[in-house]
């Protein structure tokens, strides 16, 4: 009688910390770097000169552009950890370190992709909240500087509250909690000193956020709403692209908003040729820096489907 041998095999359990690659160390880190450099600007203003303290204001409105754009941009397409409780956690990091909901910022970038920076419907309006067609005239998109101004304010508290509703996830909670977590910390610091708050945090802060609507201007300008391939304009610096963690790969990223960072360049290889013959737009410098480009269409030249200025450069190529 032959023994029948049994093999028992004990159950693995997966004790990755990060849900994608361990290189989601990198940002995650930026991001508590920033919360770090946040509060260390409050307990250093009482004793650092005035000229130091306004570089290192200015120093934290573009970390407060690249980690809107580059930390938590990434975060909300593949969010670091597996652990949905350390992703909640480093939510209310980021929006205490940029003074905004995390949460709220995922469904209004959600809503960005539902548009893609849409031209205005029959009724004037467009899918994506956040797109340069939304508040301009004649099919042309806005203005940049009333675009980068005045988008601050533009934001709808109720229909970002109503899109978290629709989740029932949990979200809406968590939503209006990092909104008190932020309101909480700058009301602790008015306490202690509000002339910090006042007179130079607010101001800063508030630059960040034009910087990082400054950014999104860009990344679209130029670009084809009505062609899903040629959605954004790319940037392909790589010191830009190392900072923003290759948020510079718009086009690509609109194209495919899943690819992880870390393959944003491989899969811009494999759609070069495509993006060639579509014309897509791309500019030779950061998308912050884009009013410089030397090829940037000017607006009112090109018709209202845009076809001019794809054309102009997709032959300069």
């Amino acid at each position: 009688m032959n023994a029948e041998v049994i093999r028992i095999e004990r159950p693995t359990t997966d004790s990755r910390l990060f849900a994608h690659t361990r290189w989601d160390t990198i940002p995650a880190l930026a991001g508590l770097f920033h919360l770090a450099y946040f509060v260390g600007l409050f307990f250093l203003y009482p004793h650092a000169p005035l000229w130091l303290m306004l570089i290192l204001g200015f120093i934290y409105s573009l970390m407060v552009n690249a980690n809107i754009n580059g930390v938590g941009h990434n975060f909300i397409h593949n969010p670091f950890f597996r652990s949905k409780t350390l992703n909640r956690i480093f939510g209310a990091t980021q929006s205490v370190a940029c003074c905004f909901s995390q949460t709220m910022y995922d469904a209004v970038h959600m809503q960005h992709h539902k548009g893609n920076s849409d031209r205005q419907d029959e009724k004037g309006d467009t899918i994506d909240w956040l797109s340069i067609y939304r508040h301009g005239h004649d099919g042309e998109a806005e203005n940049p500087w009333s675009y980068v101004f005045l988008s601050f304010f533009r934001d709808d508290v109720g229909a970002i509250r109503k899109e978290l509703r629709k989740r029932n996830n949990g979200d809406l909670f968590w939503g209006t909690l990092e909104l008190a977590a932020f309101a909480i910390t700058l009301f602790v610091m008015f306490l202690f000193n509000w002339r910090y708050v006042i007179f130079y945090f607010l101001p800063f802060w508030y630059l960040g956020h034009c910087f990082s609507y400054l950014n999104g201007y860009y990344r679209h300008y130029g670009a084809n709403p009505d062609k899903p391939i040629a959605w954004g304009v790319s940037s392909y610096g790589k010191i830009y692209n190392w900072l923003f963690f290759y948020n510079g790969y718009h086009a690509e990223h609109h194209f495919r908003p899943k690819v992880h960072w870390t393959k944003m360049e491989k899969f811009h290889q494999s759609i070069e040729d495509l993006q060639k013959q579509e014309g897509v737009r791309k500019i030779k410098r950061a998308h912050m820096l884009g009013f410089l480009d030397p090829d940037l269409p000017k607006r009112g030249e090109s018709n209202p489907t845009g076809v001019t200025a794809f054309v102009s450069n997709a032959e300069s190529k």
